[in-house]
């Protein structure tokens, strides 16, 4: 069993922000497998469920608002009896560049406060993250920057890195964290589209 929990906050005011973008990937997923969203109202979250590889796959999407995703995200991985190596955690990234991708086994919060309240919940840092860089603004303050909606041409960066990131994802699930890693550390829009333009 594994969880992919995409970080975001709830709500249509914050659709197409930086912030949101852990949820654009599971909706990404769910809509490449088929998986149904519906509300888990005792975990505060909605999720998918699906089967992938052989093994159940649970998509969630906490609706605790960033700050408190551990709540959400801990105590369902545990009713399902997962261990912290079966969530992957996928979120936003201020200090990585727009249009980059950076999988890692585990580390620290880097100052992100979701990801800080599911560690805090968890008790450990030994899970997989999948961070998308949205970079920063240099003219909006960080918070203004990651609550603001994107602009077209920032649009058409983030919709290749919500693309590829769930490629990540579905790569770490059927080949595992290290071939992610290996194919997608490094990975950029920019190398992308100039890829496809060849």
């Amino acid at each position: 069993m594994k969880v992919i929990a995409g970080l975001g906050n709830p709500g249509a005011s914050y659709a197409n922000t930086p912030h949101n973008v852990g949820f654009d990937v599971v909706d990404t997923l769910a809509q490449r497998l088929g998986a149904e969203w519906k509300n888990s109202s005792g975990f505060h979250a909605r999720v998918a469920k699906t089967t992938r590889a052989g093994e159940m796959l649970l998509l969630a999407k906490p609706q605790t608002f960033m700050n408190l995703s551990g709540t959400s995200v801990v105590p369902l991985l545990r009713y399902y009896g997962g261990e912290p190596a079966d969530l992957t955690v996928v979120l936003d990234d201020a200090d990585l560049p727009l249009g980059r991708l950076r999988i890692r086994a585990s580390g620290g919060s880097g100052g992100h406060r979701g990801l800080a309240s599911v560690i805090e919940a968890l008790g450990t840092e030994a899970f997989p993250r999948v961070r998308l860089g949205v970079g920063r603004q240099e003219q909006r303050g960080l918070v203004d920057h990651v609550l603001g909606k994107f602009d077209e041409t920032r649009l058409d960066t983030i919709r290749p890195e919500v693309e590829a990131a769930a490629d990540a994802v579905m790569c770490l699930i059927e080949h595992g964290l290290n071939e992610s890693m290996n194919r997608f550390n490094g990975w950029s829009a920019d190398a992308a589209q100039t890829d496809g333009r060849n």
